[in-house]
């Protein structure tokens, strides 16, 4: 069938769960789940090696959860999956926050050894998302923002049986936080979730400290088992590929533009709120806004989102008076947790579940988010490359992308491949949630959006063109590119933040 977001949606796959209908998630009565707890009066929690841990805990046909806070610099999962595959444990459902490219390579080794025959996950990219585009996993990969990630957790769609966390800093019983230790990282916000709702919690850390350890963001109440490695993670390498700096002239002047759309919106008032997603110019938009909400003498009432050392920065002056931190984006804000109070950590519950009593998300007026596409519709893909392959995620795209302003930042074209199309390959955000597209080459305004259309015109020298208009500049550029061939067999769903099928990927053919 073809849902509303205009994509078809094979039948079979509709049998547990509702295509795509609408952003809008009204206001449903949602029965909550809850772990198993194994009751333990004991006064240490501490296992000698991830192999016994692993022997006590995993068996075949179970669901396992790590998280991605350390990014490109994790040394947890490898160490985990290598124990798994070593002990021959088989047809296993692997569920993190997110793969980072550390992953990917185990990732491939334990889907051929048939250790992981099933994935949910945020994203993946590298080798990883080359195999399953390919056809390598045996069944179909569930992409799940990190609202949605949260809300199946908590509802029981996705049920952890053991959730493995490296943590830099626990004490004998599990009480443990992201703040202090070699391998701080700030915020668990992600890791929360597991810690929550996982029937077994097993903490790795580096970082043995005297009990009771506090703060606690995770809790002796929550963990059955600590395990002692040598190195949980290298916290220099958590802003590194989609969260680097950019020092790209055409990133740099496509932020100056986003600024010059943001303070012209009728958005940009005293006590306005607003979060920067991953990508070049989305994050250095804030050095911008820095100076503008000083030439305004305007402060903003919180920041949100995956945070950066600008972020905090902005925090630190005074622009900002609170950040709700569920993910530290360089190690510069995750030492700033630590510091600063009003640097809050949450979970990704709190931060962007779309069927609790209210999330962070749902109180932003402004974002500011990255696209690999995005088409004549507003529909914004960010998921698969130009060649159809798996190469990107979800993260918190959708949720974000519910605020009150949403603001695409992009290049027209990336060397010879076109950003702005008449249709992208996979829809992951809906267009119906997009208000502006900022390109270098200008700005496009989605029609729905005609109080945004009005405030703009009266600008100066702000370059408003369609969104029609900047597709054919980029075809112009670099051509009409021959269109993808896919196989029929489906490796991947992308879903919405609620749950129903927004989208499915087709296998690359050879």
């Amino acid at each position: 069938m073809k849902n509303n977001a205009g994509r078809e949606i094979p039948e079979e796959f509709l049998n547990d769960r509702k295509a795509f209908e609408s952003t809008e998630i009204g206001h449903p009565e949602i029965q909550r789940t809850a772990p198993k707890v194994r009751v333990s009066t004991g006064d240490d929690k501490v296992v000698e090696s991830i192999e016994d841990v692993v022997k006590s805990t995993v068996k075949d046909g179970m669901t396992i959860s790590f998280h991605h806070h350390l990014r490109e610099g994790d040394f947890i999962f490898n160490k985990v999956m290598d124990c798994i595959i070593n002990l021959g444990i088989k047809d296993l459902t692997l569920a993190p926050s997110s793969l980072t490219n550390t992953m990917n390579d185990k990732v491939v080794e334990a889907i051929k050894a048939g250790t992981i025959t099933n994935i949910t996950s945020s994203g993946m990219r590298g080798s990883l998302g080359e195999a399953v585009s390919h056809g390598l996993l045996k069944n179909p990969v569930i992409f799940r923002s990190h609202g949605n990630r949260a809300r199946s957790i908590e509802n029981g769609e996705i049920k952890i049986d053991v959730a493995f966390l490296g943590v830099p800093n626990a004490d004998r019983l599990g009480n443990a936080n992201g703040m202090t230790g070699d391998a701080a990282f700030g915020s668990l916000g992600y890791a929360l979730m597991d810690a929550n709702y996982a029937n077994k919690v097993v903490l790795l850390t580096d970082n043995l400290v005297d009990y009771p350890n506090t703060p606690a963001s995770i809790k002796q109440t929550q963990v059955d088992y600590v395990v002692k490695v040598d190195q949980v993670g290298d916290p220099d390498r958590i802003g590194t590929g989609a969260t680097r700096f950019t020092k790209n002239p055409k990133d740099l002047k496509i932020a100056k533009m986003v600024n010059d759309v943001i303070i012209h919106s009728p958005y940009f008032k005293q006590g306005f709120s607003f979060q920067t997603g991953s990508g070049g110019s989305a994050l250095a938009v804030a050095r911008f806004l820095r100076q503008s909400m000083i030439d305004n003498h305007i402060t903003a009432s919180f920041a949100l989102g995956g945070i950066t050392k600008p972020i905090v920065d902005l925090l630190e002056e005074g622009l900002v008076q609170k950040v709700m931190d569920v993910q530290d984006f360089d190690k510069g804000a995750a030492t700033s947790m630590k510091e600063n109070k009003n640097q809050q950590e949450i979970d990704a519950s709190w931060y962007a579940d779309p069927e609790n009593k209210g999330a962070m998300v749902d109180q932003l007026d402004i974002a500011i988010l990255s696209a690999l596409e995005i088409d004549t519709n507003f529909n914004v893909n960010v998921m698969t490359g130009s060649n159809g392959v798996i190469r990107g995620a979800i993260g918190g795209h959708q949720d974000a992308a519910t605020s009150k302003m949403t603001i695409i930042c992009a290049p027209l074209t990336r060397g010879r491949i076109a950003t702005v199309v008449p249709a992208v390959s996979t829809v992951v955000t809906p267009g119906d949630s997009i208000d502006v597209l900022v390109t270098e080459a200008g700005i496009a305004v989605n029609p729905k959006r005609q109080d945004l259309v009005e405030a703009f015109k009266k600008v100066p020298g702000l370059p408003l063109v369609s969104i029609e208009e900047l597709q054919q500049r980029a075809e112009k550029i670099v051509g009409k590119p021959q269109p993808l061939q896919f196989t029929d067999r489906t490796v991947a769903l992308v879903t919405y933040r609620d749950g129903s099928l927004i989208d499915v990927i087709k296998q690359v053919k050879d």
